[in-house]
C-alpha cells in the first residue's frame, strides 16, 4: 500500500489551524484569555447589577419616607455626567446627600475659606462638606448613596470594579493617565475606594487607578469586592 506524503501547504491554506510559529500560537492564547476574562466580567457585572437593583426598590422606598419625614423637598435621585469607557460621557445615578443648589453653595464656600479651597484641590472633596444633608451623611458613610449605579453597570456604562468615574472637569487634570484610564470601564468599585478614599490625594487616585489598568484581571476583582464589601459592613464608605 502506498502512502502518500502529506501536503503542507494544502492544509495551510486548507484548515483552520494553519501552521504557525510558537509566538503567535502564544499571542492568540493570550487574546482567547482576555476574550473570556471580558465575558466573565461583563457576566458577573450583570448578575451583581441585578442583585443590587432588586435591594435598590426597598432602599428607595426607606429613603423617600426618610426625606419625606425630614422635610427635605428636594429630588431623591441625583444625576451627573461623569467620563465613561472610551471617553464617552455618561449620566451617573446616585441618592441625593447634598442640599439642592450643591454646586452653587460650594463655590460659595471655597471663595470664602482658603484652607477648605486647598483641601478641596488636593483631593476633589471636603472632609466636613457644608453641603451634605444629615440623612445624606448616614448614606455617605455606608455608602448607600451609590446603589443607584447598578442601574448603571446594567446598562454597560459602568462595571462592578474599576476604575472611579472622572468628572468632566477633571479630564485636564488626569494628563498623560487619561487615555489609558478611560479604555478601562469605570467602576463602582476599585483601588481608591478599598484605600480609604478620603485620604487620598488625587494624583495617587491617579496612580491606583493606572495600576488597576496595568494589572487588572478577574482574580484581583474578586478581591476588590471582597474588601469592599468589609468596609461597607465597618462603615468605612468604601464606595
Amino acid at each position: 500500500m502506498e502512502v502518500k506524503p502529506i501536503d503542507i501547504g494544502y492544509m495551510a491554506e486548507n484548515t483552520t489551524t494553519a501552521l504557525v510559529p510558537y509566538q503567535d500560537v502564544s499571542l492568540y492564547k493570550s487574546k482567547i484569555k482576555r476574550k473570556i476574562e471580558r465575558i466573565s466580567k461583563r457576566g458577573i457585572d450583570i448578575v451583581g447589577g441585578i442583585a443590587g437593583t432588586l435591594l435598590l426598590i426597598p432602599l428607595t422606598a426607606i429613603l423617600f419616607i426618610a426625606n419625606y419625614v425630614s422635610n427635605d423637598n428636594g429630588p431623591l435621585f441625583y444625576t451627573q455626567k461623569r467620563i465613561g469607557k472610551n471617553g464617552k460621557v455618561f449620566k451617573m445615578y446616585k441618592f441625593r446627600s447634598m442640599c439642592v443648589g450643591a454646586d452653587e453653595k460650594l463655590k460659595n464656600y471655597l471663595e470664602e475659606n482658603e484652607e477648605a479651597r486647598k483641601e478641596y484641590k488636593k483631593y476633589k472633596k471636603l472632609k466636613h462638606d457644608p453641603r451634605v444633608t444629615k440623612i445624606g451623611e448616614f448614606i455617605r458613610k455606608t455608602s448607600l448613596d451609590e446603589f443607584p449605579q447598578f442601574i448603571n453597570i446594567l446598562k454597560g456604562d459602568m462595571s462592578l470594579v474599576g476604575p472611579r468615574p472622572y468628572l468632566e472637569r477633571e479630564k485636564e487634570e488626569m494628563t498623560y493617565y487619561y487615555k489609558y484610564i478611560v479604555s478601562c470601564r469605570p467602576g463602582l468599585t476599585g483601588y481608591w475606594q478599598i484605600a480609604g478614599r478620603s485620604n487620598v490625594t488625587f494624583e495617587d487616585r491617579l496612580h491606583m487607578d493606572m495600576d488597576y489598568y496595568r494589572k487588572h484581571t478577574l482574580k484581583t476583582d474578586m478581591k476588590i469586592l471582597k474588601k469592599t464589601v468589609e468596609k461597607c459592613v465597618k462603615k468605612e464608605g468604601a464606595l
